[in-house]
This record gives structure tokens, sequence and C-alpha cells, in this order.
């Protein structure tokens, strides 16, 4: 049962991440996103779960490749 939690905790504190930046980024709370992509999951049997990892695969990708750099000399 502590694994479960374990596992609980982390998707919580990684996974709620996605919907944060989607939610900053459209300008709405993130709670609203969380909510869509749970009942696009129910509708669509899976498919909002993978365009939930798409989207956190894709926020990744964008991190790494676009890091910001505080001044001219961190190059």
């Amino acid at each position: 049962m502590k694994l479960f939690y374990k596992l609980l905790l982390y998707f919580q504190k990684h996974g709620y991440y996605v919907c944060q930046r989607i939610a900053d980024r459209v300008g709405i709370r993130a709670k609203v996103v969380r909510i869509s992509f749970m009942y696009l999951t129910f509708v669509t049997i899976g498919f909002g779960f993978a365009v939930y990892l798409f989207l956190a695969f894709w926020i990744r990708i964008k991190d790494v490749i676009y890091t910001k750099r505080t001044s001219v000399f961190d190059l």
C-alpha cells in the first residue's frame, strides 16, 4: 500500500505540472484543465490520457531546447 501512495504522490507532484502550465498559457484555472482531461479520457476511452502524455512530452522537450539564460555569458 505504501508503494501505491508513493506512486500517487509522484504523479500528483510531477503530473499536474502539465495542467498548470497549460492553464497558465491559456489564462484559466488549472482545476478546469484537469477536469477537462478527466472527462476527455472517460468519453474517448483513453484518448485524453494519450493527449496528456503528448503534451507532457512536448513541454519537456521545449524546456530542454529553450533554456532561460540570465546573461550573455551563460552560453
